[in-house]
């Protein structure tokens, strides 16, 4: 074992699994609020519009703001964390986080709404969520102790996001919407009580520096493409169902190409640019916002693709099965969360044996595995679920999901951290934070759109949307399929990274 330097600690053997529940509890609690957030809106967008006296429209507006404020600003937040530390990066962000859902608590309007939630708990779930994934990969240094606690870790944000609708609706319906952002304050007000346990293993090298043009010319970048993938149930994907209104001034008429791609292609245009600007610093020797040498990484990009298609199907399905349960069998919102919870169960079940797992079965033999199970649950649900069908016909399609998408959601975040060493942490963090976002909004875009196209007269568009999700399900099996072995534990700092396409 390697002489430890004050406060460095690595291996849950090192600091005992008493101290390791300590310094993992707030970590899985910041990730259950911030996913928590994602949700929980969605079921009381009708009741927040009545109160603050604007429209269902300027609460959906909201709702996207939030997702797009977060997933811009993940690849900067993560960086911060290599200049403040990991710790301070946390409490930062939960403390901006909690300033936010305590003035969404106050909102009297629409302004104070997209104040606190949209922009103070975007830019707070961005600063405190890429800390969480870089603690424990180098805390925990062996695969299976880190598989155990990332088990923790996407358990809970599996929980609060399929949990989300459940809670929202059910503090919503007994007390009050603002209820629930009251329960954020007072839940990111423990965690930062708790975080002063986290012990932040020094940096090795000097801290680099922030590259400001990169930031903004990937938040720009991630800005325009996640829009353009919310704007795609709106206005389609190929041509314009609607005009395109801006002001009073119709900017694109329906039928023409759709707003989805000029979003995507402005998106595309500033990713470029920050490629090219990353090369360019990293040519003259400045520490670019994220090295480009990241994407060289051949295990990496698999599990990171493999990691977007996951959220993507995740998100998806969630908001097919939703939509179904509460358009066609007219369930309420708490309903509809109570029939997700064989869902939930089956995450957090594959969450708790994540550490057995990985002590049996390599990474990409259970990213492998969760495919397939998921691809069976989705395939049960559309074989058993009907209009008319007995509410226990989704329970063995919706286990079997939760089961494969726990278990690798878990590996896939493993291959990926794992794939370099501790001063890369916080780049591969955020970058691959950012393919989560991706993959949720992608899913949710893609779904909603399929259900619009399809819904006509004599359509399936249910059966559809979960049936298209099902064949990308397959596509992330196919990317599963050329993972390489694993290698065991994350290169140090200063030790070479395993060669690419050798795990």
């Amino acid at each position: 074992m390697r002489q430890r330097s004050s406060g460095d600690v690595h291996g849950d053997a090192d600091i005992g699994a008493v101290a390791a529940r300590k310094v993992v509890l707030p970590l899985a609690l910041a990730q259950f609020i911030a996913s928590y957030a994602g949700t929980n809106m969605n079921v009381a967008i009708s009741t927040i519009a009545e109160s603050l006296d604007t429209t269902v429209v300027g609460m959906q507006t909201t709702i996207t703001l939030f997702t797009l404020t977060m997933a811009s600003l993940m690849i900067p937040g993560s960086k911060l964390s290599d200049i403040w530390g990991r710790k301070v990066c946390f409490i930062a962000g939960l403390t901006i986080y909690g300033t936010g859902a305590f003035l969404a608590l106050l909102a009297q309007g629409l302004g104070l709404m997209v104040v606190g939630y949209s922009l103070l708990e975007g830019v707070g779930s961005a600063l405190m969520i890429p800390p969480i994934y870089i603690l424990i990969t180098v805390l925990f240094s062996d695969i299976r102790s880190r598989a155990k606690y990332f088990g923790v870790v996407s358990g809970a944000a599996g929980l609060g996001a399929a949990a989300g609708p459940l809670i929202g609706g059910l503090l919503t319906s007994a007390i009050s919407w603002r209820a629930s952002f009251l329960a954020q304050v007072l839940v990111v007000g423990w965690i930062i009580f708790l975080a002063r346990k986290i012990v932040d293993p020094p940096r090795q090298t000097p801290a680099p520096q922030f590259d400001l043009l990169g930031a903004a010319l990937s938040a720009g970048g991630l800005f325009f493409v996640v829009l353009g993938f919310l704007q795609s149930s709106k206005y389609g994907w190929f041509s314009s169902s609607t005009d395109l209104v801006v002001g009073d001034t119709v900017v694109l008429p329906a039928g023409g190409v759709s707003p989805v791609w000029i979003s995507v292609a402005v998106g595309a245009l500033f990713l470029t640019g920050f490629f090219w600007h990353s090369r360019s610093r990293e040519r003259r020797r400045r520490d670019p916002l994220v090295p480009t040498r990241l994407f060289r990484n051949r295990v990496s990009n698999l599990g990171l693709t493999t990691q977007l298609i996951q959220w993507l199907i995740l998100q998806g399905s969630f908001f097919v099965i939703s939509v179904f349960l509460q358009q066609v069998r007219q369930f309420n919102a708490i309903e509809t969360g109570l029939m997700l919870t064989p869902a939930t169960i089956g995450i957090l079940a594959a969450a708790a044996a994540a550490e057995r797992l990985a002590g049996r079965r390599s990474q990409r033999w259970l990213i492998r595995s969760g495919f397939v199970v998921t691809s069976l649950g989705m395939a049960l649900v559309l074989a058993l679920a009907r209009e008319d069908s007995s509410v226990f016909s989704f329970v063995p399609g919706l286990l079997l999901m939760g089961i494969g998408i726990g278990v690798m959601l878990t590996s896939s975040v493993n291959v990926v951290q794992s794939a370099f060493p501790d001063t890369d942490q916080g780049d591969i963090s955020g970058v691959s934070r950012s393919f989560s976002n991706l993959g949720s909004s992608l899913g949710t875009a893609l779904a909603g759109s399929v259900l619009v196209a399809a819904s006509v007269p004599g359509g399936k568009p249910f059966a559809l949307a979960l049936g298209t999700l099902l064949v990308i399900s397959l596509i992330g099996l196919g990317a599963a399929m050329l993972l390489p072995p694993d290698r065991k534990t994350t290169p140090r700092a200063g030790e070479a990274p395993a060669p690419s396409g050798s795990g």
